[in-house]
């Protein structure tokens, strides 16, 4: 269980993060302002920060600039602000990743996970991921295909694990450049495409006759179970 503070002014997005979370066994806590937030942060210190920009009181990155003067706890950006250059902002004032509104829950635990997987810090991993034969163990660090092992390199092993952690849904290459390769702005989107290249081969796979991995041209990869997915292409 991770303790999670959600510092978001939005009372219907506050509510939906923290019935999400919740549910998915975090102990979560909220503020409505910049100010009781960072009182929050100061008196009960919590393993990861989710902080919305456009606060009433106070801006969003004057407020990661104060709790990292404190803190170094990890923040997480919750934003409606899509621009490279807030986004940039933001993790130059000592954001350690960010979401952009609106966002589902699923993508929000699974950048929840990959930032505390980098900080070495958090709830214990969770139980291993299982798509069609495909088993993915973050905690062995081991990948398993109908019961065969996969040999995989490291960042093979933490590519693959993001893209299950998102099972079904299109990943963008920026977001893994975020989750894998801690680059989500200056990173080449080349060693992604390169790295899926070589988990195909180790999956038993090719571009023009993928199974597990899927390729949405100008979106982004997609990690799928073969049975429930009939395309022998990339989209």
């Amino acid at each position: 269980m991770t303790s999670i503070l959600v510092v978001e002014d939005d009372e219907a997005i506050r509510q939906a993060v923290l019935r999400g979370l919740t549910e998915r066994g975090h102990a979560v806590a909220t503020a409505t302002t910049g100010m009781s937030g960072l009182e929050q942060v100061l008196q009960r210190p919590p393993e990861l920060i989710l902080l919305d920009l456009g606060l009433p009181d106070i801006d969003g990155l004057t407020l990661i600039s104060m709790i990292r003067a404190a803190s170094q706890v990890p923040i997480i950006v919750i934003t409606a602000r899509d621009e490279d250059s807030a986004i940039v902002k933001a993790l130059d004032s000592g954001a350690d990743d960010y979401v952009v509104k609106p966002f589902g829950t699923e993508q929000l635990a699974a950048r929840i996970r990959a930032v505390l997987r980098r900080g070495g810090s958090g709830s214990t991993p969770s139980e291993p991921i299982r798509v069609g034969d495909l088993v993915v163990d973050e905690r062995t660090r081991t990948a398993t295909l109908a019961g065969r092992p996969l040999e995989l390199a490291r960042k093979e092993f933490d590519l693959l694990l993001a893209l299950a952690s998102r099972a079904g849904e299109v990943v963008s290459k920026r977001d893994l450049l975020a989750d894998v390769w801690q680059q989500a702005y200056g990173g080449s989107e080349r060693s992604v495409d390169v790295h899926v290249s070589w988990l195909r081969r180790k999956l038993g796979e090719t571009a023009a006759e993928p199974r597990y991995l899927h390729v949405v041209r100008g979106v982004g990869v997609r990690l799928v179970d073969p049975s429930s997915n009939p395309s022998t292409r990339d989209e």
